[in-house]
């Protein structure tokens, strides 16, 4: 079997490689430069398998690398993302391997990056993130030494700092129910919603609530 043509794909770094006068794949620029590809050239079916087979790795690989620009990701996040672009198991392995060897895939990293991510965009508690990080296929010793970092009073307050703003005007006890179920649907715990709550009420709340509504009866 001899190439008999090989044609440059328009704003594609990739060229069409046609046999005996019939398209037979598609590779990219430096794939044909590495194995030496020309007009005129001899290959086997054996040689085409494996041309097909690099260029996939390589397909695989590259699509992995976009995944990254757009944020870290978990090896379990890459394994999914590649799967559903079509990749079968074995080259999705040698992928995450490939990955993870370049230092481009790293779970410790990443659940530092996605704790400090949270930390600082969308405080929440420790155990939500730690909860968070175990769906992404973190191990739980990773999860639990990345989220130890984060205060729970400390988020919790930053949280609760960014809401208040819309809670002006109520009283104590609309004040305490929206900006309390707040806080325990981002994972705090009762005794630390609370020590917000009278917190917030001292710095922002409107008033001083009645004896009988205060905030020392907030987790009531």
């Amino acid at each position: 079997m001899i190439i008999t043509s090989l044609e440059r794909q328009r704003r594609r770094r990739r060229v069409n490689v046609f046999v005996d006068g019939r398209f037979a794949l598609a590779v990219g620029l430096d794939l044909a430069a590495e194995r030496g590809l020309h007009t005129g050239m001899a290959v086997t079916e054996a040689e085409l398998r494996s041309l097909q087979t690099a260029e996939a790795r390589q397909k695989a690989y590259e699509a992995g690398l976009r995944l990254l620009t757009y944020r870290p990701r978990s090896e379990r996040e890459m394994r999914q993302r590649l799967a559903r672009r079509g990749f079968e198991a074995r080259l999705i392995g040698e992928t995450v391997a490939r990955l993870r060897r370049l230092g481009y895939l790293d779970d410790a990293a990443f659940a530092r990056y996605w704790t400090e991510s949270r930390d600082q965009l969308s405080p929440r508690a420790g155990r939500l993130i730690r909860r968070e990080l175990r769906l992404k296929g973190i191990d739980s010793e990773i999860a639990a030494e990345a989220s130890a970092a984060v205060s729970d009073e400390d988020a919790a307050y930053r949280a609760a700092a960014k809401r208040v703003r819309v809670l002006a005007g109520l009283d104590f006890a609309k004040f305490r129910e929206r900006l309390g179920g707040f806080l325990i649907r981002r994972g705090f715990s009762y005794e630390v919603t609370r020590h917000v709550l009278e917190r917030c009420w001292q710095e922002w709340g409107q008033g001083h609530p009645g004896e009988d509504e205060g905030p020392e009866n907030a987790s009531s």
